[in-house]
């Protein structure tokens, strides 16, 4: 956060937005309209396997959140060299198998499986095998998939067959070299699609503008029009070329706006007053449309229609940016500071606890910290934008990361006092379901110094080369191009 005021009085500012009015204007060329279905659960699912005790691997059922499932050779570990992101998965041995008891009627769409090996064991290959008939017969959907790493990834199977489904988890090679199972997804047949974009092409980028980005001295959108964060910003960004300046849009996130234009991508903004959704096909800003949503301080709370939303988003291979500021920066006075906001998101949710497996500290931190990962491979820290070496924070809150949670997160970026582990992140990233999420702990880094009439706002964005590289690079991470 950086510190900046609105010094005019309400008669004058209304006054200087009357001056500085911009229509919401459309794209100068409109988009094709695309139907895009919602990409609906069958009920009970995701399963996350961590209801439920199995402690054996001798043959026998156990009643999970989704239903009864037979495990044989398999027990549900919640050991720490078992990969998972709640409090356990299922480790499977030598041709051990999964399998639902019950029916899935709403058939079955797309099947996505998370897995990974157990502690340091070898690979091992396994299968989904798919029943129409309540476990009589069961038919191979799919390639075989071979797990070799001790990171949950995850294998997306196109099943798309109606009526009654069982799904069945085979391991077919391996030995006594153990898997881990994990974050079982079965859309519902029929229900339409949220596949995700292309990884390649331009991708489009949702800034929020709707919970309070602009309230008391904040200013975290792209551009601003007749006092609001308009759908498009204006002017239209055909006209961005690679000599435009940022202060081609008036929004202190401007230059974050400007640059993933210049990239080949599109930007909107969600103004005030428009609900997050996720499937619903009557909203033309519906999550569904879009490859990554960025959302930098907000400064109400989400609805539980929105969390929901915003977690099965993720969850469908959506990207988050998660952008928060430190305790007590309360905008609006509505009693809720950004990481209370952030940390709600997490914990109280219809979807999962803690999904991304990591919570916003409630401190205020000022610092330049160059301690960051050593990674040469990381996409975000070592990205096609350049090596970020640093980050500065004027008033910002650290992550306490929580890999028992989510065994995919990872620290980028911790104080200068901090070894890298789990305390005292600074930034850090995480990927849940099929989708990727990323956080940074302080707005300033973002503020591009150019802002709304009547806002004084500082250049965090030009204070050094990596903040710039930083955004950039993790906003092309969420979208899944690097």
């Amino acid at each position: 956060m950086q510190y900046s005021f609105r010094w005019l009085t309400a008669s004058v500012l209304s006054l200087a937005m009357l001056a500085c009015a911009k229509q919401d204007l459309s794209p100068s060329t409109p988009a094709t309209a695309v139907v895009i279905g919602q990409n609906v659960s069958s009920a009970g699912f995701p399963e996350g396997f961590d209801t439920g005790t199995k402690t054996a691997y001798t043959t026998g059922s156990v009643t999970l959140g989704s239903g009864s499932w037979t495990l044989n050779d398999a027990l549900l570990g919640n050991a720490t060299a078992d990969p998972k992101t709640g409090a356990q998965s299922v480790r499977v041995r030598n041709v051990g198998t999964v399998g639902m008891n019950f029916d899935a009627t709403t058939g079955a769409g797309v099947v996505t499986v998370q897995h990974a090996v157990y502690g340091t064991d070898g690979s091992s290959q396994w299968e989904l095998w798919v029943s129409q008939n309540s476990g009589s017969s069961y038919a191979k959907v799919g390639s075989t998939i071979t797990s070799s790493s001790s990171a949950l990834s995850t294998a997306s199977f196109t099943v798309n067959l109606s009526g009654n489904i069982r799904l069945q988890i085979r391991k077919i090679s391996g030995g006594t070299n153990r898997i881990n199972i994990d974050n079982v997804t079965l859309e519902q047949y029929g229900s339409g699609t949220t596949t995700p974009p292309p990884t390649t092409g331009g991708k489009k980028f949702l800034f929020d503008g709707s919970h309070g980005e602009l309230a008391g001295n904040a200013d975290w959108v792209l551009d601003v029009n007749s006092g609001v964060a308009s759908r498009y910003p204006s002017p239209d960004q055909s006209g961005i070329s690679s000599s435009t300046l940022e202060t081609y849009w008036t929004g202190a996130i401007s230059a974050w706006g400007v640059a993933l234009v210049k990239l080949g991508h599109s930007v909107e903004q969600l103004p005030a007053g428009t609900a997050i959704t996720y499937g619903n096909t009557a909203n033309p800003q519906d999550l569904s449309n879009y490859s990554v949503f960025v959302v930098d301080e907000p400064n109400t709370v989400f609805t539980a229609a929105e969390k929901t939303a915003i977690l099965q988003f993720v969850q469908n291979g959506g990207g988050l940016f998660m952008i928060s500021d430190h305790t007590i920066s309360d905008r609006n006075n509505d009693g809720w500071d950004s990481p209370e906001i952030w940390n709600d998101l997490m914990q109280n949710n219809s979807v999962k606890a803690n999904p991304f497996g990591f919570s916003v500290n409630m401190d205020n931190i000022v610092e330049n910290s160059t301690n960051a990962l050593a990674s040469t491979t990381n996409p975000i820290i070592n990205g096609s934008q350049g090596r970020v070496s640093q980050l500065s924070f004027h008033n910002g809150a650290t992550m306490t990361l929580n890999p028992t949670a989510n065994s995919t997160v990872q620290g980028l970026i911790w104080r200068t006092s901090a070894t890298q582990g789990n305390n005292l992140a600074m930034a850090a990233s995480s990927t849940f379901g099929t989708g990727r999420v990323v956080i940074i702990g302080d707005s300033s880094p973002a503020d591009d110094g150019t802002g709304s009439p009547g806002n004084t706002v500082y250049d965090g964005w030009n204070e050094n080369v990596s903040h710039a590289r930083l955004h950039l690079n993790a906003s092309l991470w969420l979208a899944k191009l690097q």
